[in-house]
């Protein structure tokens, strides 16, 4: 038997492990356990990324490089940053964001100077969800909680993306699957796109490349028998009227 360093009680994330949160206990020398620890002072002092339960051993893999802080920073690899943005019932899929969740971040477009209508355009793909409000882990028993803040795991980039738009658009989330990794290429959509009833412009005429006059489309014909449902009581028929030619000025109308 050998020695490993394991979690005297449970301990959340994001904290510094101290004397009292680790202890020694026995461990088969014949089943190697690779990143766990054989001294208390090895990880005392060490901010933990991941929860740990009481007796559960401690790994190199749950622990944060020295110096990276306590709390949420534990959790921000290098090179990221952690951003929030106030959120209500809908724009936090109705509580149902938890921390480590993955979202596409969407915002609405007010019109402004040379935009007629309001667009929706998806401006973040896959971004993973930090913080729902103060929590840093998701509850057990999965239950949606309503918070006023989500902080998202971006990009420095990114992050500057989404807080020009929070300023200048309303922005949403739509939650996704977390193993769905793919990069969709998603077209903005257009007020003018959801309105069924919006008639197209009416084309503009023509104009003749030599005489430079315009040429208008010819009208349709008018037809020959007009068909008129006709109704009697309960009794409905079709009935058929032929046209009316008058011949004015040299011309005919109907």
């Amino acid at each position: 038997m050998i020695q490993i360093v394991v979690a005297a009680k449970n301990v959340p994330a994001g904290v510094a492990l101290a004397n009292e949160d680790v202890m020694l206990t026995q461990w088969p020398a014949t089943v190697p356990l690779p990143g766990s620890f054989t001294k208390l002072e090895d990880v005392v002092g060490r901010p933990i990324m991941y929860p740990l339960g009481r007796g559960e051993p401690v790994m190199a893999r749950d622990l944060a490089i020295p110096g990276s802080g306590i709390g949420l920073s534990v959790k921000i690899p290098e090179g990221m940053r952690a951003t929030s943005v106030r959120s209500n019932e809908v724009v936090g899929v109705a509580g149902f964001l938890f921390p480590g969740s993955h979202v596409d971040v969407l915002g609405t477009f007010r019109p402004r100077e040379g935009v007629k209508e309001p667009i929706t355009e998806t401006l973040l793909q896959n971004v993973e969800v930090l913080t729902a409000g103060e929590r840093i882990e998701p509850d057990p028993s999965g239950k949606p909680q309503h918070v006023n803040v989500v902080t998202l795991l971006l990009s420095p980039e990114d992050s500057q993306k989404l807080l020009m738009a929070s300023s200048q658009a309303a922005i949403q989330f739509v939650l996704r699957n977390g193993a769905d990794q793919s990069q969709e290429k998603v077209k903005p959509t257009s007020l003018d796109e959801l309105i069924a009833t919006a008639k197209p412009p009416a084309p503009a005429p023509k104009r003749s490349r030599r005489t430079g006059t315009v040429r208008r489309e010819p009208r349709p014909s008018a037809p020959s028998v007009y068909v008129v449902e006709v109704i009697q009581g309960q009794t409905r028929k079709d009935q058929e009227f032929p046209a009316v030619t008058s011949e004015e000025g040299g011309g005919k109308k109907q």
